[in-house]
């Protein structure tokens, strides 16, 4: 009987519903036995988000500082599995706190050691840098990561920044003033994820993954978008610049820390509204220059490999 584990975190409960999916041949199939490991924290986030806990997680989800976990002595976790299957979200173009709490903790980053892993995001749409910092994470607990998978909100730019935020402060994925389009990965996207568990399930029957993100990406798991990937980039440069700064201002509670954290809520509006169609436009403008290095990075990033 093959051992597989899915570790995840998840607040409205979508990544789960993402994950349940992708597994579901697995979990019907005779030879696997599935289990499933949530994370939990000593000190949980709020869901639905208010304001001030929202932009406050800023400076410590993207500089990827850890926070303290429970229920690290689970015994789920003392086993070794053929396969684990790591779903997270995106938090300010890093991975989410507890997700990097947990694979930056010595007690439970022990299960990913010398194992296959595929990671699954669930995000809005900017990932890219944030599974470069995964891959960080996982070689330092030893891991392999042998396959990728990534859901997002498929709608326009600014039409998912209105609808997410509204669904993040009031806890309701519902279409926001009966106008806007359901937040978050459409559940077409989330039914349709059931595809990946076939190639998945054949790699864990076989032991051999080597081709498994090839057949992946057949099937569509990973999407790459060469403008969000500039965009990405660029921003990871300038929130490093930020979080940095917001950080060294003190505790959470600090007035110092909390004035300049309104000063980056008004920055990233100011990016998301202002600053990005004009990054758009010289994308535009500069693509027949780099189309080989924009088809060079499509085939990198689409893969599992590491620079």
């Amino acid at each position: 009987m093959k051992q597989v584990l899915v570790i995840y975190y998840t607040q409205s409960g979508q990544l789960l519903e993402i994950v349940k999916n992708v597994t579901q041949d697995i979990e019907d199939s005779k030879e696997v036995s599935l289990s499933f490991y949530k994370i939990k924290l000593k000190n949980n986030f709020p869901f639905p988000w208010n304001k001030k806990e929202f932009f406050g997680t800023f400076p410590e989800s993207f500089l990827q500082i850890p926070t303290e976990l429970e229920d690290v002595d689970n015994p789920i976790l003392q086993k070794k599995y053929d396969l684990i299957i790591v779903a997270y979200q995106v938090w300010y173009l890093s991975p989410s706190i507890p997700i990097n709490s947990f694979l930056k903790n010595k007690k439970t980053k022990t299960v990913l050691e010398n194992t296959p892993i595929i990671t699954v995001i669930g995000c809005r749409n900017m990932w890219i840098m944030a599974q470069e910092k995964m891959k960080i994470l996982l070689t330092n607990s030893k891991a392999k990561l042998v396959g990728n998978i990534v859901l997002i909100d498929k709608h326009i730019n600014h039409i998912s920044v209105i609808t997410i935020v509204q669904w993040m402060f009031s806890g309701v994925k519902k279409k926001y003033l009966g106008i806007f389009p359901k937040p978050g990965v459409s559940e077409k996207d989330i039914t349709d994820s059931k595809r990946f568990g076939q190639p998945i399930l054949n790699a864990i029957l076989s032991k051999k993954y080597s081709n498994l993100q090839k057949m992946l990406v057949q099937k569509k798991a990973v999407k790459i978008k060469p403008f969000l990937v500039t965009v990405d980039k660029r921003a990871n440069l300038l929130f490093k610049k930020w979080a940095n700064l917001i950080v060294k201002k003190g505790n959470k509670n600090s007035p110092k820390r909390i004035f300049w954290l309104k000063i980056f809520n008004f920055y990233l509006l100011f990016a998301i509204w202002i600053i990005a169609p004009v990054v758009f436009i010289l994308y535009l403008l500069t693509y027949p220059f780099t189309f080989l290095k924009i088809k060079k990075d499509k085939k990198y990033y689409s893969s599992v490999k590491t620079k």
